[in-house]
């Protein structure tokens, strides 16, 4: 009796929610659509030439006195709206896509984002990921957007969800961790554990953990993996083995060596193979494609940095690979 009262008790719960997240769709779309127009209206009166500097000011003042205590039409906030209705009034590629994504992650798009690609990067990977205002913002100040494009080069096909998709990245950001001096693996998983909503945040949303030092018997002998996930997209275990020194060849033996146990042990005939992910402090590219040259696993080489990149020469790695792309296309 008391397990069908609690079965109850959650299908109330999950009509609720689904009506909250509803409503607040709805309320989205209506203010996204608002500021929209509001935008349009400003940018259309701007172009006149009896409008002085101080027409927006005048629009916010009287806006004040007509709609007293309503936020977000001060002076600035008219600015943003105009502006947003000119970055986008062209793009017929977000025009079905402006209301699914909060006004908080609009402006932090907006603000942040340099080119017409990055922002529908960012606008996809927010809807995709129902990013907060302060997720988006962290993944911006990481530069997931070059990191993601750095990466797509070197990722192998079979670790692809679909063509475009890239579901690992060459450089994972741990900022979120706190770790002692001379810290070891076992604190690195630990922290790692610790913060798993923000180590997931990073990875990927796609991500459900399953276990740490999870077993694995091959003969006689007992062996662990760092972290196992399960990844939704590609519908298959992803082994993560962690080290905090440099990359060594022979870390995809044993990563291969845990892939077949997963595969044989582990997989479900409805899931893909099983990945990997060594995750390593620094990495050498040279030593890691010879490395994976003859392996047949699915296995991806990444590193880590316990601080935020520097954007500013990702972009520059970014250009230069864009650059080097299209000579050899002109070839």
């Amino acid at each position: 009796m008391a397990d069908e009262i609690t079965k109850s008790f959650a299908r109330i719960a999950g009509i609720i929610e689904t009506a909250r997240e509803n409503t607040f769709q709805k309320v989205n779309e209506e203010l996204i659509r608002m500021y929209w127009n509001v935008g349009e209206f400003l940018s259309g009166e701007s172009q006149s030439a009896s409008f002085g500097d101080a027409y927006i000011d005048s629009v916010a003042d009287f806006i004040q006195q007509e709609f007293p205590g309503i936020r977000g039409f001060t002076r600035r906030g008219l600015y943003r709206m105009k502006r947003f209705y000119e970055i986008y009034k062209d793009d017929e590629f977000v025009t079905t896509l402006l209301t699914q994504v909060s006004w908080s992650n609009h402006l932090a798009i907006i603000s942040k984002a340099k080119t017409e690609e990055e922002r529908h990067f960012y606008l996809m990977l927010s809807i995709k990921e129902r990013y907060t205002a302060r997720e988006l913002q962290r993944q911006i100040d990481s530069a997931y957007y070059e990191r993601y494009m750095l990466s797509k080069d070197k990722i192998k096909p079979e670790t692809v969800v679909k063509e475009g998709t890239v579901p690992f990245l060459d450089t994972y950001v741990l900022d979120f961790l706190t770790l002692p001096k001379n810290y070891k693996e076992k604190d690195l998983k630990k922290a790692i554990l610790n913060n798993l909503k923000d180590f997931i945040l990073e990875v990927g949303r796609d991500f459900t953990f399953i276990d740490e030092e999870y077993k694995v018997e091959v003969g006689n002998r007992d062996f662990f993996i760092d972290l196992l996930f399960f990844h939704r997209g590609l519908s298959c275990l992803v082994a993560f083995e962690l080290k905090i020194g440099q990359f060594e060849p022979e870390y995809v033996s044993k990563m291969d060596f845990y892939l077949e146990a997963l595969d044989r042990q582990c997989r479900k005939e409805n899931e893909n193979p099983s990945v990997g992910v060594i995750l390593c402090a620094l990495k050498d590219d040279e030593v890691v494609e010879y490395s994976l040259s003859r392996t047949l696993s699915p296995t991806m080489v990444s590193e880590y940095t316990l601080q935020l990149p520097d954007k500013k020469i990702l972009r520059k790695k970014l250009r230069e690979l864009s650059e080097i792309a299209e000579i050899r296309m002109n070839e």
